[in-house]
């Protein structure tokens, strides 16, 4: 699995409060991404990434592909204080200045319970969700954090990405890289 930094959700300076640069703190209520990615081509915003048509248009991140760009929400360090949490994707288009417009919940991941929030926990692991037909593809793309109660301490951290290649292979609870339980025989 390959983490780039023009693909990351987390560790911007708007949206939710992050603490060392890398990492969002969610807290209470709705909040978004610290961290917008722009799909954009050409941009100010991104000046390395080639342009075409006057900087018009969006990188096509193969929405429907196999494989597909996945996204990646992962717990840093566990939380405390709160109930629950939920994370979704959302998308824009650009709202004709460069700007992102009105952003849409393309999907939503489970609430997750405080007691399952813990180090290492993956909330959102999904592929990249294609937009409803009466949206516009995205050029804009966040996170939001939807939490029930408060989250206190301010030591809760989770980090988001897009990436294209997850290691997907489920844990054991002893931490151990599972799959089949040992002993299984499969005759041939």
């Amino acid at each position: 699995m390959i983490l780039d930094g023009l693909l990351l959700f987390t560790g911007g300076s708007g949206g939710v409060g992050n603490a060392d640069g890398r990492n969002d703190v969610p807290t209470t209520g709705t909040q978004t991404s610290s961290n917008i990615i722009d799909l954009g081509v050409g941009t100010a915003a991104q000046p390395a990434l080639p342009s075409f048509a006057a900087g018009g248009g969006a990188r096509d991140i193969g929405i429907g592909d196999d494989p597909a760009m996945k996204l990646l929400v992962q717990v840093l360090t566990g939380f405390a204080g709160g109930t629950s949490l939920q994370v979704n994707i959302q998308g824009a288009p650009d709202n004709g200045s460069g700007a992102p417009g009105s952003f849409v919940i393309y999907a939503s991941g489970p609430v997750v319970a405080l007691a399952s929030l813990i180090a290492g926990a993956r909330l959102f692991d999904i592929d990249m969700p294609r937009p409803a037909l009466d949206f516009p593809p995205p050029r804009y793309l966040q996170l939001g954090y939807v939490t029930a109660g408060t989250f206190t301490g301010g030591l809760q951290r989770l980090q988001g990405f897009l990436v294209l290649d997850r290691h997907d292979l489920p844990e054991n609870a002893n931490a151990v890289l599972g799959g089949y339980p040992a002993g299984i025989n499969i005759a041939n």
